[in-house]
């Protein structure tokens, strides 16, 4: 089966990051495929590399990293939300004038049409968070 995933929380605030992490993992672990996680509102905060838990703590951030080099997975952030929320990549660094990019490795920016693409693409989307 080919899955994309909506991913609408942000780590740490919410149990919709982990959720949505161990189904990611459960179903490439079963074989499905994964065809685009897609990180909206704030969940677009998984998605920086400036996070730091403490170190008895799970790191989603580099949780996700990790699964994605794993599998080949497509980690898409959604650049309106990202933007609201001071996420940037090399692109929208230079593009802002911003001095510093944030966005962690694994990890894109790109637009809803993504997200629209993955939901034609594949057989279900499973979206975790409101």
């Amino acid at each position: 089966m080919k899955f994309a995933v909506l991913v609408n929380e942000g780590p740490y605030t919410h149990q919709a990051s982990d959720s949505a992490f161990n189904f990611t993992q459960a179903a490439l672990e079963q074989g499905h495929q994964v065809i685009r996680v897609f990180f909206y509102h704030d969940g677009v905060n998984n998605g920086t590399r400036l996070t730091t838990p403490p170190q008895d703590d799970r790191h989603i951030t580099n949780r996700w990293s990790q699964l994605a080099q794993e599998h080949d997975l497509d980690l898409v952030v959604c650049v309106a939300a990202a933007q609201r929320r001071g996420i940037v990549d090399e692109d929208e660094q230079k593009r802002h004038n911003k001095d510093v990019n944030n966005i962690a490795d694994g990890f894109r920016i790109s637009g809803l049409g993504q997200l629209i693409e993955a939901g034609i693409q594949a057989d279900r989307l499973v979206t975790f968070g409101d």
